[in-house]
């Protein structure tokens, strides 16, 4: 059965000229159309080998006759950008350079694995959230660290406690654990109120205190292949009970040196006198 003749596919140009000047791409079911010269543009990349042939034959294609690459069609957009203006531009919160990088390192791009290679671990990275900052950067808040570090260390038996487990090697530092809460209080205050369970538990710190302590049961989804010496603020925890988090702190050697919390309160209908309380509660803990 005949296929419908797309843009860069009609018969009988192969031998003068077999790619036209538009050229239809199927990356990974995301579909591109782009100029031939842009995919020419950096000689020796796997796109340049592909659309320089002087038959088309052994290229894939998919069922409407576009030429077919099994890649990221999503992260295939920045690769093409990059061959436009041979230039890296990525979204301010961009989580996926790793990966964006492997696709380079496909594609034969050495320019742009360069490009990309030095931002995962260099300071004020392209693409890095601002609100995840780098251990090298000077907080405005440092004196409030020290202050806090200095709390724990003053903690009765917070010396001992860490001596008994062996905590040599161990790396000091801070782990946040943070919540949201709500609940519902009747007409009258000393009713009992109505609990919603806590829905998920926030982590912030460093990569590698947060996968130390949790283990397993930190959830990294949202954050992936982030490296060891960097810090987040988007990792959460697989189970919704504080006390268990708490145990795995303690047993880590953490100790807790600060807590804070905020709250609102709404009226849950126009007709009762029904209150739904809303907080926000963080605990710091350190460990020496």
């Amino acid at each position: 059965m005949a296929l419908a003749e797309p843009a860069g596919c009609a018969p009988g140009s192969e031998d003068s000229a077999p790619f036209p000047d538009i050229i239809e791409l199927n990356v990974g079911g995301q579909v591109y159309i782009t100029r031939h010269p842009t995919l020419l543009s950096v000689p020796g990349s796997l796109l340049w080998e592909m659309f320089s042939q002087k038959n088309t034959r052994s290229l894939a294609r998919d069922s409407k006759g576009r030429f077919f690459v099994d890649r990221d069609g999503f992260l295939f957009r920045y690769i093409l950008d990059f061959l436009r203006d041979r230039r890296l531009v990525l979204p301010e919160h961009f989580p996926e350079r790793g990966r964006l990088q492997r696709e380079a390192e496909y594609f034969v791009l050495p320019e742009l694995v360069k490009l990309l290679a030095p931002k995962l671990s260099e300071q004020n990275s392209l693409g890095d959230d601002p609100c995840q900052s780098d251990p090298e950067e000077p907080s405005p808040g440092g004196d409030t660290a020290r202050s806090l570090a200095s709390a724990a260390a003053a903690l009765p038996g917070a010396t001992g406690a860490t001596g008994a487990t062996g905590t040599e090697g161990r790396r000091a530092g801070f782990i946040t654990i943070g919540y949201r809460g709500s609940y519902t209080l009747g007409r009258d205050s000393q009713t009992d109120a109505k609990f919603r369970r806590v829905a998920r538990i926030m982590v912030c710190g460093k990569t590698s205190l947060a996968k130390e302590v949790f283990g397993d049961t930190l959830n990294e989804s949202r954050d992936p292949d982030r490296p060891p010496e960097r810090y987040t603020s988007r990792y959460y925890l697989k189970f919704t009970f504080l006390e268990q988090a708490f145990d795995k702190l303690a047993d880590a050697g953490f100790h807790m040196v600060a807590c804070n919390s905020t709250g609102t309160c709404a009226f849950a209908h126009e007709q009762t006198d029904d209150r739904i309380w809303t907080s926000y509660t963080e605990y710091v803990f350190y460990r020496e």
